[in-house]
């Protein structure tokens, strides 16, 4: 229908990034991490992807994003939002939120890739996705992606 086009990579299934490196093979694209945020009073969502290897400042983000205070959605709020359970959750949940309750924040480095690494909603396999499909698909989930330099961590928080 939308002919987004994106190759797949089966592998091993993948819990977190330090997994990924392990038994995911070598693959073009830049390599993403996906975090399921909610504000304090759980009214607010946001799928926040960045780089792997970022650790994110909350607290700024939180500011930045007009939250406040986030912390992780709860997997039980994963599964209400996006369909997906953890290990699995990539920029393409959002094609389960045609209600448009989650908002998709992708930090600046990963918009500026030639293309990025996602999870096809499940963690055996990963699609590499060209920048221009994953506009397509944006489009196509009728999500706009908010697009900043989401805030690291520092050192002594990390």
């Amino acid at each position: 229908m939308h002919r987004i086009e994106a190759v797949r990579h089966e592998h091993a299934a993948v819990m977190t990034v330090a997994e990924s490196e392990q038994l995911v093979p070598k693959l073009p694209g830049a390599k993403t991490k996906n975090l399921f945020l909610r504000d304090k009073k759980g009214l607010k969502h946001f799928l926040v992807t960045i780089p792997a290897s970022l650790s994110v400042d909350l607290a700024q983000l939180g500011d930045m994003l007009g939250a406040g205070r986030l912390g992780f959605g709860s997997a039980e709020r994963l599964l209400k939002y996006l369909c997906l359970t953890p290990g699995s959750v990539s920029v393409l949940g959002l094609v389960n939120d045609p209600e448009h309750c989650v908002q998709c924040v992708i930090d600046q480095n990963l918009w500026d890739a030639e293309a990025i690494q996602a999870h096809p909603l499940i963690n055996t396999a990963t699609m590499v996705i060209p920048h221009a499909q994953l506009e397509k698909f944006l489009v196509a989930t009728g999500h706009t992606p908010l697009v900043i330099r989401v805030p690291a961590a520092s050192l002594e928080s990390a």
